[in-house]
């Protein structure tokens, strides 16, 4: 097939403020952007014009979840084959959720970390593996996720090509891994990590630049994180007394008792199993164990739970919406797998209780969802934006797993 012959000036179609970005060839491309910063939108444009510059590079594109990709990377890389004039040359399918470009064969294929054995043993079979973009990259929960992905993009790639890693993603509180690997390290020649905002979209238009200037005047705070893109703790924090901090085997010895609790979740979220320990006198919670399953089945989470070390005569105390699976739990061998005493009201008085502790202790190399659901947990807010005295509802899992695990001790003091 003839390759296509078009005449385009990249600069008039992508706008300024993303050079480097560009240009970089390094191992980690890292763009932390504002709303509106056309991050995303810079990201796709650019993996089309490289897929057509280099004929053996192939683009692994990848979220949290798989289903969200097709309203978000797959549409963005529509569109931008539209901008640049070239769909034309490209086969885009939805089942399975792959583009191909017509005159090599090259692919863009998708996946999504909750099938992540379809990401570790991914090949292709023109060329190399050698691109991928990491889409809201905050969602990936640990260092050690992100690794696995890393490691997928491996192998010898003849010059000019070359690998790459590019991460994309809305800011998010500093305590995020993120920001230890790639924003706070010593400068290197293979991360190139920045941070846009909506003042590099010369493509916005009066209207959405008078709603960043309102917004800076009435709510400086979100403006900060929403319309600067800096690092931001969550406004309306619901626990300020949570502390990420390494918990030793020495340390867990040393407890004399775990609690065990499970909130189960119904696709796309998922089950959620926390392991804790409660000091009395200190009134200080540890959380040093988690296990994040998707689509599992109870004996699936049976079997889960037996490798992260639970005993049958273990007390687990599990979310009671789901009794038939607990009683599934005690038939395959937990006999003490118990349903949560849920009273009305028992939700927000749980939650202020967990408040009210000293200190929560979440080792965050153990429990990577655990801590950021805790680090970022805050109230609601009313339609006008405003704060009100109720909990946010969802990105709870960790955090409703911990209030079963610890349903007997708040108990004690008073529902």
């Amino acid at each position: 097939m003839t390759l296509p012959r078009k005449t385009t000036s990249i600069p008039d179609i992508v706008g300024g403020g993303y050079g480097d970005f560009w240009a970089f060839r390094g191992r980690y491309r890292v763009c932390k952007g504002s709303r509106a910063s056309k991050k995303s939108k810079t990201t796709a444009l650019n993996f089309i014009v490289r897929l057509m510059q280099y004929p053996d590079a192939n683009l692994l594109v990848v979220r949290k979840v798989f289903r969200t990709l097709k309203d978000s990377c797959y549409t963005d890389l529509k569109w931008a084959m539209r901008r640049l004039g070239v769909e034309m040359w490209w086969d885009c399918k939805e089942s399975p959720l792959e583009m191909t470009y017509r005159p090599t064969g090259q692919k863009i294929l998708f996946r999504g970390l909750d099938d992540p054995m379809k990401i570790t043993s991914i090949t292709v079979e023109r060329g190399s593996l050698c691109w991928m973009w990491i889409e809201e990259a905050y969602e990936v929960g640990s260092e050690a996720d992100f690794n696995m992905l890393d490691e997928s993009i491996r192998g010898h790639v003849e010059p000019p090509l070359f690998k790459q890693v590019t991460l994309t993603f809305n800011p998010w509180s500093g305590r995020h891994w993120l920001k230890a690997r790639f924003f706070d390290c010593r400068p290197s020649p293979d991360v190139l990590a920045k941070t846009t905002n909506y003042t590099c979209n010369e493509f916005l238009d009066e209207a959405d630049r008078l709603m960043f200037g309102s917004m800076k005047l009435r709510d400086p705070t979100r403006y900060r994180v929403a319309g600067l893109g800096d690092w931001g703790v969550v406004e309306g924090l619901a626990f300020e007394n949570v502390t990420l901090a390494a918990i030793s085997d020495e340390d867990i010895k040393g407890f004399e008792r775990a609690c065990h609790g499970l909130d189960w979740g119904y696709y796309p979220d998922p089950t959620a199993y926390v392991r804790c320990h409660y000091e009395h006198g200190l009134r200080k919670l540890y959380i040093y164990g988690e296990a994040i399953l998707y689509r599992a089945s109870s004996h699936d989470v049976y079997e889960r739970l037996v490798a992260e070390g639970v005993q049958p005569d273990d007390t687990l105390i599990c979310d009671n919406s789901d009794k038939r699976s607990i009683a599934d739990l005690r038939a395959y061998g937990l006999d003490r797998a118990l349903a949560a005493s849920k009273k009305p009201g028992s939700r927000n008085y749980s939650m202020k209780w967990l408040q009210g502790l000293s200190e929560i202790v979440i080792d965050e190399r153990r429990c990577p969802t655990a801590a950021r659901e805790f680090s970022d947990f805050s109230y609601a807010k009313a339609p006008d934006g405003s704060l009100i005295d109720q909990f946010q509802d969802g990105n709870d899992h960790c955090i409703d797993a911990v209030r079963y695990a610890t349903n007997m001790i708040w108990r004690e003091a008073g529902e």
